[in-house]
């Protein structure tokens, strides 16, 4: 039996976000930014990182790994660089401001790279990334996070899912959007998958033994121990066969520019707990840049080369039994289109969630 999704319109869950945010002793600009970020992650489909998060945000805020209204410090600045102590707050306020502070500096300089630490989940990187297209400039950001991924031939999760995104303007064209985990998968897809009560495909994760499982609630259980064994595979999978070491090597490429250069906490020191096992703030870094492409060469002539490198990509032979060629980003353009008009599906799970959550703080939410 097929699970029943119901659709809400992405604004009502909007205010929903903005208003428990609020309670939970956000600012209402601050609460508005972590909003725009879950939603542009539901409206993208990307239903790991969306509302469904709000949850996981509330435990955060109420167990102490999260400060809520915290005032973000420069710590030191160039012309063209900076790090910014987020002081153990959301990731999304933070983020939002240093991707701005990278931006600014690219319109000024050419460049600009920001890096944070002392931070927390700040969401879809691809948000951060994408700010820079309306400006004229090829945006990048990353970030380590809590470990769910083991090393090539390791038992153990000692890395995050750590994502790379990339965003560059075109013309006629969508703007190409790369937004990828260095693991098989985002953690939050095996969550889905638990939702659905689905198995999940084999090469995603491994158990406690390093040995490849479906279980995605044993892969959640793992997670979730004392000890975190098992956990998901690096993008390419179990061992080198299918490159997984490649994936294993991007991975750690995250961590020293997320976590080891602004000097935030990485590998398995992030989310840290007391001696008596209180957990304290994640203390995860993010790193943030922008490219002016006028400092390389006129955008005009860059977004028609652009256009013709993805006509060139959709334009070649497809594989049999496949009609299209997709460039990164197309399809959740596409899903925000749908998505706008039609609402956001939300599984039974995360809409009971959501309700308990506005009952709790008082909050009207309408579907």
């Amino acid at each position: 039996m097929e699970t029943e999704f119901t659709r809400v319109g992405h604004e009502q869950l909007r205010e929903l976000c903005v208003q428990v945010m609020q309670k939970l002793g956000e600012t209402k600009e601050n609460a508005s930014i972590i909003a725009d970020v879950l939603l542009a992650a539901d409206l993208r489909g990307i239903d790991s990182h969306g509302v469904a998060r709000l949850s996981m945000y509330e435990g955060f805020i109420q167990s102490g790994v999260v400060h809520t209204n915290v005032e973000p410090k420069l710590v030191t600045e160039t012309p063209t660089t900076a790090l910014i102590d987020a002081g153990g707050g959301m990731g999304q306020p933070v983020s939002y401001r240093a991707m701005n502070m990278a931006i600014e500096k690219a319109k000024t300089y050419g460049m600009g790279f920001v890096t944070v630490r002392n931070s927390n989940h700040y969401g879809i990187a691809g948000y951060y990334a994408m700010m820079a297209l309306a400006h004229g400039c090829i945006g990048l950001s990353m970030t380590n996070s809590r470990v769910f991924v083991v090393p090539t031939f390791g038992r153990d999760a000692m890395l995050g899912t750590n994502p790379i995104a990339v965003a560059a303007p075109a013309g006629k064209e969508k703007p190409f959007v790369l937004d990828m985990a260095t693991s098989t998968v985002p953690f939050g897809k095996i969550e889905v998958y638990n939702r659905l009560e689905k198995p999940i495909p084999e090469g995603w994760a491994s158990d406690e033994n390093g040995v490849p499982t479906t279980v995605a609630a044993k892969v959640i259980q793992n997670a979730n121990s004392p000890v975190t064994r098992g956990g998901l595979e690096p993008l390419g999978g179990n061992g080198e066969l299918l490159s997984g070491h490649k994936g294993y090597g991007l991975g750690l490429l995250v961590e020293v520019l997320c976590g080891v250069l602004p000097g935030a906490l990485y590998a398995d020191l992030v989310y840290p707990h007391t001696e008596d096992g209180k957990p304290l703030p994640a203390g995860i870094g993010h790193v943030f840049g922008a490219l002016r492409v006028d400092a390389f060469r006129p955008v005009e002539e860059f977004a028609a080369s652009m256009d013709d490198l993805q006509q060139r990509m959709k334009n070649s032979a497809k594989a049999v039994g496949q009609d299209r060629i997709y460039i990164h980003g197309e399809k959740e353009y596409e899903q925000i289109e749908r998505r706008s008009r039609e609402g956001i599906p939300l599984n039974p799970k995360v809409l009971a969630d959501l309700q308990k959550i506005a009952k709790r703080y008082d909050v009207e939410f309408r579907h």
